[in-house]
């Protein structure tokens, strides 16, 4: 139960469904975590609920630098430094290449691309001295082509291509800093409640359809947890599909 002990954790999106799980987690297996969100509201109020020593909230904009500069120093002045970072926040956009705009590309591209460049840019910075890891949540849809989510399906596509990239530098470098992408399928939050409404619980739940591509975010949560902890140090680049074998089964 101290997997993460000492360790302090960065969390982005930590108001949310995935977000939240993984700051559970950490403070669960010992860690420290700051937890980031632009919902400044309910992300003080899950920090209050947690552990007032080992939890922090700081207000965060993921795609404007001096947002990042601000929720950096802030936590640096509560911890000292920060072992890994966890790109969560992003937004989900239902629209097809034919029905997308111009701006929702946009705002989907910031947040969800925009934003995960930023954090990998801050968190290498900080950690290239003591080491690290980052893990970015990207989605099956940066490695096939879902249907209906245009912008969603490049930004992390985006994600996962960057990923690959933070790896590549970081070893060539000689920074001790590894970065990871997961990639799950649907994870019942809040965010896609509107996307599962209309489904049998039935199929959902894994406990009752072993063919279920639909986890909880607490799946999601102790993949992360693994990729932040020592037990992955030789996990580096990697691409971790959390879909049940979803994009490897034909029908």
């Amino acid at each position: 139960m101290a997997r993460l002990r000492d360790k302090v954790v960065f969390i982005t999106g930590a108001a949310g469904g995935v977000g939240r799980a993984c700051a559970e987690v950490v403070l669960r297996e010992g860690g420290c975590v700051v937890l980031a969100d632009l919902d400044r509201v309910r992300g003080e109020a899950i920090a209050d609920s947690l552990d007032a020593k080992r939890a922090l909230f700081v207000a965060l904009d993921v795609a404007s630098e001096s947002s990042w500069a601000e929720a950096l120093r802030r936590s640096a002045d509560r911890f000292g430094r920060i072992d890994a970072l966890v790109n969560s926040a992003a937004i989900l956009t239902m629209e097809s290449i034919e029905d997308a705009s111009l701006d929702s590309w946009r705002r989907t591209m910031r947040i969800n691309a925009d934003g995960v460049f930023l954090g990998c840019k801050e968190a290498v910075a900080a950690m290239k001295e003591s080491g690290g890891s980052i893990v970015n949540i990207a989605s099956t849809a940066a490695l096939a082509g879902h249907r209906g989510m245009c912008a969603y399906t490049a930004s992390k596509g985006a994600v996962a291509a960057l990923t690959r990239h933070v790896a590549a530098h970081c070893r060539a470098k000689g920074y001790r800093i590894r970065c990871n992408s997961v990639h799950p399928a649907g994870i019942r939050t809040p965010m896609t409640e509107v996307l599962l409404r209309n489904m049998d619980p039935a199929l959902i739940d894994i406990a009752r359809n072993p063919a279920s591509n639909i986890c909880e975010a607490e799946d999601v949560a102790n993949m992360v947890l693994y990729l932040v902890s020592d037990e992955s140090r030789f996990v580096n680049g990697a691409e971790l599909r959390l879909d049940n074998a979803m994009l490897i089964s034909v029908d």
